[in-house]
């Protein structure tokens, strides 16, 4: 279809046949999901953009499932995206809808549309439609279905039959989107679509519009490659506003529309598995991603406010508006997110993060961790990065050095580590001021700088070559679990 664009959990619970539809004037939006797969990065941008929008203008937040496809659907999937939204703080203002519990429904819509002469029976076998498909592939266009049933005025008794939209013919139809600006598209290029299949069911497209409707929403902000899905299901809108003006029964009222551009990889192609196209689960669960920071990193994929990049969710609800979505699509960069991942573990309550980082690691002591953690999370980009670098805390007697450890444990580092041992221990208050004072003098005698003296140290105590400050190993350690590590080290060497 061709545009013109103007720059300038659980099972469903049972539900009535139609949900009113009262918004009593406030902004409605929904995430409709599909669960056919995992909640991915564009999937959960959508739901918080409907979120924020919501928020923003005191409005209404919806979840509809759209498990229409049996065969694909599963409930793990929707699982996922329950506790996805969950975990990204997305809370919903009712339980989710269940698009396939509404079959009944959206079938009573497509009947009354052939009621009053807005859809048709149509007739056209499996045959005749295949030849439709060749003679479009054969001029090298689009298949425009034109059906011979559709001004007919006769049935075909005990034939199997669709139910299809009477689509415009002529004219143009235009949306003001909120995101693409003014679109229009020639009537001439929309096709019959069709609303019921031969067995009854209702397709995506009726369904999708009967619920909208049903569920009040009255902002549509969806992903932009449902940008012509939207001239094909306003006329379902207008034909159903038509009819229940005539009965005098409300109407329809078109919903506003705004179609958001995609997410890219960094190299500007679609994103997938390769860019971090995973499910939201794989940020929380393998990569060691807080919550907030993927719901900032979300935020600016796609929408500004100004030079801001670290924005609180007090600060999105306040200023979220569809004026600030950019056209363009947004590329996606592991690699910022991981930095403002670590802006928000800097940022993180120390219990919280404590506790988090104790299951990951299966650690025995939060409380430890949580004292560790103004140490710890400083070098973090990720949770786990924050439990790597805890593993010392835990670490059995003798630790068995890592490779860089290793090589720092020479026979001049023996020296150093006796010293530093024998300065240790006549320290009386372990905490870091004395600590601290202790090894510089070590230092001091052995005219050598400190890091000549803290490397070894370091190497001894945690089996690494790297850590947090050695002065901050020492004080968490303790005194007997530090003298001990040093002793342990000296004997090896």
């Amino acid at each position: 279809m061709g545009a013109t664009v103007d720059t300038g959990t659980g099972a469903p619970a049972a539900e009535p046949a139609a949900s009113p539809n009262v918004t009593g004037g406030k902004v409605v939006t929904r995430f409709a999901p599909s669960p056919t797969g995992y909640l991915h990065l564009g999937g959960a941008r959508t739901a918080l953009f409907n979120w924020l929008y919501a928020r923003h203008h005191g409005g209404t937040f919806l979840l509809r499932i759209e498990d229409t496809d049996r065969a694909r659907s599963t409930q793990q999937a929707i699982d996922a995206i329950l506790q996805g939204m969950h975990w990204l703080g997305l809370d919903t203002d009712a339980a989710p809808t269940y698009q396939f519990a509404r079959a009944e429904r959206h079938a009573a819509v497509a009947h009354a549309m052939v009621a009053h002469g807005h859809a048709y029976r149509c007739y056209l076998t499996p045959d005749e439609l295949a030849a439709m498909r060749a003679d479009a592939q054969a001029a090298k266009k689009p298949l425009r279905v034109r059906s011979p049933w559709r001004d007919a005025g006769t049935q075909a008794a005990d034939r199997p039959f669709v139910v299809r939209l009477k689509a415009p013919q002529d004219g143009e139809t235009t949306i003001d989107d909120r995101v693409q600006g003014t679109v229009t598209v020639r009537n001439a290029e929309l096709d019959d679509l069709v609303l019921l299949r031969s067995d009854g069911t209702p397709t995506y497209m009726l369904a999708v519009v009967v619920d909208d409707h049903d569920m009040g929403v009255t902002h549509v902000i969806r992903g932009d490659d449902h940008l012509n899905n939207a001239f094909r299901q306003l006329p379902i809108i207008r034909a159903m506003d038509a009819i229940e003006t005539r009965e005098g029964s409300g109407g329809w009222p078109d919903p506003v529309y705004a179609h958001i551009p995609l997410i890219h990889g960094s190299d500007g192609a679609k994103l997938s598995k390769r860019h971090g196209a995973v499910g939201i689960e794989a940020y929380r669960d393998e990569m060691g991603i807080l919550p907030e920071a993927l719901d900032n990193y979300l935020l600016r994929l796609g929408w500004g406010h100004g030079d801001d990049e670290i924005i609180s969710r007090d600060d999105a609800v306040r200023w979220f508006d569809l004026a600030g979505v950019g056209k363009s699509p947004s590329r996606f960069d592991l690699k910022k997110l991981e930095n403002l991942n670590g802006h928000y573990i800097r940022e993180a309550d120390d219990a919280r993060l404590a506790a988090l980082v104790a299951g990951m690691g299966g650690y025995p002591d939060a409380t430890l961790l949580e004292r560790a953690m103004p140490s710890l999370k400083p070098r973090a980009a990720n949770l786990n990065e924050l439990s790597d670098s805890a593993i010392f805390l835990f670490a059995t007697r003798p630790l068995v050095p890592d490779e860089g450890a290793a090589a720092l444990l020479t026979a001049d580092a023996r020296i150093i580590l006796v010293a530093a041992h024998a300065a240790l221990d006549a320290v009386h208050n372990w905490d870091t001021e004395a600590l601290e004072a202790a090894v510089r003098r070590v230092a001091e005698d052995r005219a050598v700088k400190l890091g000549q003296v803290a490397q070894p140290l370091r190497a001894a105590l945690t089996g690494r070559k790297t850590s947090p400050g050695i002065f901050d190993v020492l004080a968490l350690l303790g005194r007997e679990e530090s003298l001990g590590r040093i002793d342990d080290a000296m004997r090896a060497i």
